[in-house]
């Protein structure tokens, strides 16, 4: 076989040009539809309260498939074998379901909130308030840097255009629907990108399987893998892959204001079976794109100068019809296009809410400032991801520190929802330690042999333990989860001792969890607090209506 692993298809500057604008024109028309004469801080934020099942299940999917997800999908499937989609599909699926009953109960203590800051502001004032919200701009930033590269790389790969170029592209096209109605726009648009997303999906991975000679290629291929990549049940990708994919997306399910924001946006009535639903739909569509990565090992691929991510453009490329390649093409600008639009609103109302609403007007905001600030926002933000994705920086490091945050301070979020002991003090504290002590082992600032490597891996079984224990606490209670928190820990301390030292990724997330969880109880417990868990929904409300009200009094 003649496999074209020289270069991939091309298409004209023309073509390129014209695909784009036919997809964000589409996309801003799309966004007119909705668009209102006067729009509301609620509307722009969070869409009223009121997103219904199917337009926010379609978001939650689409948001989450983001254009990391095609190449890191397909990269799992071509290193590990047939376990590889599954490791990234299935336990990313899996956190949209975790995030749902802990959703519940933030919606349940400030149902006309907007951010999980505002929540946490109302629980232990601003300091604890800002660690969110700066993980959380940071994280957002970042991921809007990561999806303008994917475009600019795409564009580059298949058309004469420049990177910089289709950067641009990319960014002047989500800010221009996102900018007219928010977090609105965002969903209303990624209803639409979900369906082009599926029905392409299902056309593009099929046709690379038949083209390549079909499903008995693909199992006779299977004798050229090592026997970890046919194992299904392979401890070297679970290890390397499945569980510090595990731990970061639950701590990315947490932290994320991308995430909620829908829980805040969606009709509270709906949110259990739109997250079911999400779970189902993100699955099939991420574990099938891992299958093109699994194809390409199966028949020997090498991916194209040596990089995996030309590994989904090389074998689209390689089998199919130009027609496909142009479906791939919108399949992946529509994917990073709805995870940017989402990150653009969760920023803007980040900035809305808990640093205008909460840290400079007090509570007593303008409605008319409120969106001159998420719409400043978004415009700032767009030229900065612009700006910082043409250098082609090298974002590893930000992303680490990211997600050791976010790691950091899952328990401390948790805990301060359910257990009126924690204070503001075990908050920050807890996030504090566990950060640095992350920091420690991930860059190995300390050898990590012998007692030092012994405490941190007590540490990360500890985390272990926290990790299930939430888990199982959120859909079965609070006696199962702590059974089942210290049954794991039990299993942890007697087989990953001596062992979880030669996976550095995962001691470090397990040691963030770990740590946090100590520090946060321990200053807890030093404390005499009793919260009222009343107060938030007091705190929490509508800046339309409470600025209604001001005027009222004034009046």
């Amino acid at each position: 076989m003649n496999l074209k692993t020289e270069s991939l298809f091309q298409f004209s500057s023309l073509t390129i040009i014209l695909l784009l604008l036919a997809f964000y024109g589409g996309t801003y028309l799309l966004s007119l539809l909705i668009k209102k004469d006067k729009e509301t801080t609620s509307g722009f934020m969070v869409a009223g309260h009121g997103v219904g099942f199917g337009m926010g299940a379609a978001s939650m999917t689409a948001t989450w498939i983001w254009a990391a997800s095609f190449y890191a999908a397909a990269t799992s499937g071509y290193k590990y074998g047939v376990s590889g989609p599954i490791h990234y599909g299935f336990w990313g699926a899996l956190m949209i379901l975790f995030i749902y009953p802990f959703g519940m109960r933030f919606r349940e203590l400030a149902p006309d909130g907007h951010t999980l800051g505002e929540l946490i502001h109302a629980r232990h004032g601003s300091s604890s308030q800002l660690i969110l919200a700066i993980s959380n701009l940071m994280g957002s930033l970042i991921s809007l840097m990561v999806n303008f590269t994917a475009a600019g790389a795409l564009v580059s790969v298949l058309s004469p255009l420049s990177f910089q170029t289709g950067v641009m592209i990319a960014g002047i096209g989500v800010l221009s629907y996102t900018l007219t109605s928010g977090f609105r726009a965002s969903v209303f648009t990624d209803f639409a990108q979900l369906v082009a997303l599926m029905a392409i999906g299902i056309v593009i991975i099929p046709a690379v399987l038949f083209a390549m000679g079909g499903p008995q290629v693909m199992v006779d291929g299977l004798s050229n893998l090592t026997l970890e990549q046919q194992d299904f049940f392979s401890s070297e990708a679970f290890f390397q892959q499945g569980a510090p994919y595990f731990v970061a997306v639950l701590a990315y399910a947490i932290g994320n204001q991308t995430i909620t924001q829908r829980l805040f946006a969606i009709d509270k009535t709906k949110i259990k079976q739109t997250f079911i639903t999400a779970t189902v739909g993100y699955a099939g569509i991420v574990i099938g794109l891992g299958m093109i990565g699994l194809m390409a090992l199966t028949i020997g691929i090498e991916p194209l100068n040596g990089d995996m991510n030309n590994l989904i453009p090389q074998m689209v490329s390689t089998y199919l019809h130009p027609v496909f390649i142009a479906l791939f093409f919108i399949l992946v600008i529509g994917s990073l296009s709805s995870t940017a639009d989402s990150d653009l609103s969760a920023l803007s109302t980040i900035m809305m809410a808990d640093v205008y609403g909460k840290n400079i007007a007090k509570g007593r905001v303008k409605p008319k400032t409120m969106m001159l600030v998420g719409r400043s926002t978004m415009i700032i933000a767009t030229a900065a991801g612009l700006i910082f994705a043409s250098f082609k920086l090298d974002i590893l490091v930000m992303l680490v520190f990211v997600g050791a945050l976010w790691g950091a301070i899952v328990f401390p979020v948790i805990a301060s929802v359910f257990w009126n002991r924690v204070t503001n003090t075990a908050f920050t504290s807890a996030v504090i330690v566990g950060l640095l002590l992350f920091c420690v082992v991930r860059f190995e600032l300390l050898p990590m042999t012998g007692f030092t490597a012994l405490f941190f891996e007590i540490l990360a079984s500890v985390g272990a333990a926290v990790v299930i224990g939430l888990m199982v606490f959120g859909f079965l209670g609070r006696k199962i989860g702590m059974v089942a928190a210290a049954i794991t820990l039990v299993l942890m301390l007697i087989f990953a001792t001596g062992f979880l030292r030669q996976y550095m990724v995962l001691l470090a997330s397990l040691t963030a969890y770990g740590a946090s969880t100590i520090v946060c109880i321990i200053v807890s417990l030093m404390g005499d607090e009793h919260f009222d868990f009343a107060l938030i929904n007091q705190r929490v409300g509508d800046y339309d209506k409470k600025a209604k009200a001001s005027t009222s009094e004034l009046s």
